[in-house]
């Protein structure tokens, strides 16, 4: 068996590989050829995640390739930083186009050609009605359009304007030229549709070359047959457009015909994918920026700490469908929760710090303890950790008068502190204003290493740093930036969540964190996972929560581990 063929038995199952086995079987296709082809007018999110995956996943898995095209065709929307960030996210999460990258602006020459063709087939012409007007005669979905009372000009008059349009004669919005199908389609797509429109705008490659620019759907599929592609692999909401598609396929001298195939895109509760309310955010001043961890772009999540292979892992648990659907947001976490458990290193952090002393602890002595890097791997090794007679805990591990079911610290009761000891809590000291402000413990020197050689048992063990060298730290709490799980796309703001970050100015966090791999997501113990953010600097440290320890999605499923 070859290595080829040992790849397609080893893929994946969904429809879109269905339909591949099926086509390099009868040998209808004879190789893979996909594409990736992003508009570069804003930044990438986790949807295009799953459109990432599935075409550069088809093409590896049945030893094919799939190229990166950049749709290219709205100089007003497009920027080199979107360009960056894009080639950017598709390696992050883990693909590469090697040598084939390519523009639909690479083919403007030749699509005016075959623009040309049309013309002179009789298929196409030039209509000179405002937009206005193009929109109020493109009729509904139950009432037929109306032709334009340019629709039969003739080709030569037709293809004088269409040069003159390209020489630049004429202003933005004077005219289009206009496919000529029928009016009277049930499908809108199919109602004389727009090729060209006049833009004098710049163009980031091109420059003022032109200043006609070609409709997303007359490149899209031209674009795919320039490239071989084979199967040309879109979201359901092309699925209308297909029957325009084929139908420039058929009507143009293209060197190939690919073939289109919807899946359904990726909705996620609490979230809105849409590029239009994720720029507006941007705009608004709502998020800091396309990168903001809160958004869903692929920036974002890599801000906030989310490992690739997580996302990947997610893309193919949720699986390629025909019909569209929302996807729990605590499947995504249950993802990156899962990841993140395997890999991620412990540490001791306190967010909110109340200072304990322990008063039967010599002052002025300290000792090193040995902690676990990751109690499920010995190969992550262990770190030594400083115990002193001064620690912090965390503020809600005390309760001054605790109800039945609180394990935790309260006066008298006796607890673990990870890797050190038994303390008991002995006297609450608090501010004139009745805030409780210190607890003085003592603690029990026989039960190092958290264990009691007369084999009594404690109901709680507490994290803790050590006071004397305890890092200074701020700590990003993200919660969902919209506070309903079907957010409005259309009135966004109203649906927006106040309270999706939480900044803890004042943590505190074990010194090791000072000095790990800036790179590496880390658990807090009991707490979370966290990373380290880009705004931290030499005397300030920042982290940003990726995921909480709560595995919700376990509970939901039935299953977890």
């Amino acid at each position: 068996m070859t290595a080829a063929e040992t790849t397609v038995r080893d893929a994946g199952q969904d429809f879109i590989r269905d339909i591949i086995r099926a086509d390099l079987a009868s040998g209808r296709r004879k190789t893979v050829v996909t594409r990736f082809p992003p508009e570069p007018n804003g930044y990438l999110h986790i949807g295009h995640a799953k459109s990432i995956c599935l075409n550069f996943g088809v093409a590896e898995e049945f030893g094919g390739h799939c190229n990166l095209r950049y749709d290219d065709t709205n100089p007003t929307k497009e920027d080199q930083e979107y360009i960056d960030a894009i080639e950017r996210d598709v390696r992050w999460l883990g693909f590469d186009w090697g040598e084939r990258l390519y523009h639909a602006s690479d083919y403007f020459e030749q699509l005016y050609d075959w623009a040309e063709h049309l013309i002179r087939a009789g298929k196409a012409y030039v209509d000179d009605q405002t937009q206005d007007e193009l929109r109020a005669t493109r009729g509904t979905l139950t009432e037929a359009g109306t032709e334009s009372p340019y629709r039969e000009r003739g080709v030569e008059e037709n293809l004088d304007l269409f040069r003159r349009m390209r020489a630049g004669e004429f202003p933005n919005g004077a005219r289009v030229l206009r496919a000529r199908i029928n009016m009277g389609s049930g499908n809108i797509n199919l109602r004389d549709p727009v090729l060209y429109r006049i833009l004098h705008a710049e163009h980031p490659r091109t420059g003022r070359t032109w200043c006609i620019y070609p409709s997303y759907d007359f490149a899209h599929g031209q674009s795919d047959s320039i490239e071989g592609i084979t199967h040309s692999l879109c979201t359901l909401e092309f699925e209308d457009h297909r029957p325009l598609y084929d139908w420039l396929l058929e009507n143009l001298p293209l060197p190939s015909r690919p073939h289109q195939y919807e899946f359904a895109r990726l909705n996620l509760t609490y979230t809105v994918l849409s590029k239009r309310v994720l720029t507006e955010l941007v705009r608004g001043g709502h998020v800091s920026g396309w990168d903001d961890p809160r958004m869903p772009t692929l920036a974002g999540l890599r801000r906030r700490g989310v490992p690739a292979a997580a996302i990947r892992d997610f893309v193919k648990r949720i699986g390629v469908a025909k019909a569209n659907s929302v996807v729990d947001m605590a499947m995504l976490e249950f993802s990156i929760r899962e990841h993140l458990n395997k890999t991620a290193q412990r540490r001791m952090a306190v967010l909110r710090p109340l200072k304990i002393v322990i008063e039967n602890y010599p002052e002025g002595r300290s000792e090193e303890l040995e902690a676990f890097n990751h109690p499920e791997d010995p190969a992550a090794g262990t770190r030594r950790i400083r115990f002193g007679r001064e620690l912090f805990v965390e503020r809600d591990d005390f309760m001054e008068n605790p109800p039945k079911k609180f394990f935790r610290l309260a006066p008298g009761r006796e607890v673990r502190l990870r890797y050190a000891f038994f303390i008991t809590c002995r006297e609450v000291v608090k501010s004139a204003a009745g805030e409780v402000t210190e607890l003085r413990c003592t603690y029990d020197p026989a039960t190092k290493g958290g264990n009691a050689p007369d084999g009594r048992k404690v109901q709680a063990t507490l994290h803790w740093v050590a006071a004397a060298d305890a890092v200074p730290a701020e700590v990003r709490l993200y919660y969902p930036l919209f506070s309903r799980p079907d957010p409005n796309a259309g009135d966004f703001a109203a649906d927006l969540n106040p309270g999706s970050r939480e900044i803890i100015a004042e943590a505190r966090v074990e010194p090791a964190l000072a000095v790990d791999n800036a790179d590496d997501a880390v658990q807090f113990e009991r707490q979370g996972y966290f990373c380290r953010d880009p705004d931290s600097t030499p005397n300030r440290l920042v982290f940003n929560r990726t995921v909480g320890l709560r595995d919700t999605w376990a509970k939901v499923s039935g299953g977890g581990s």
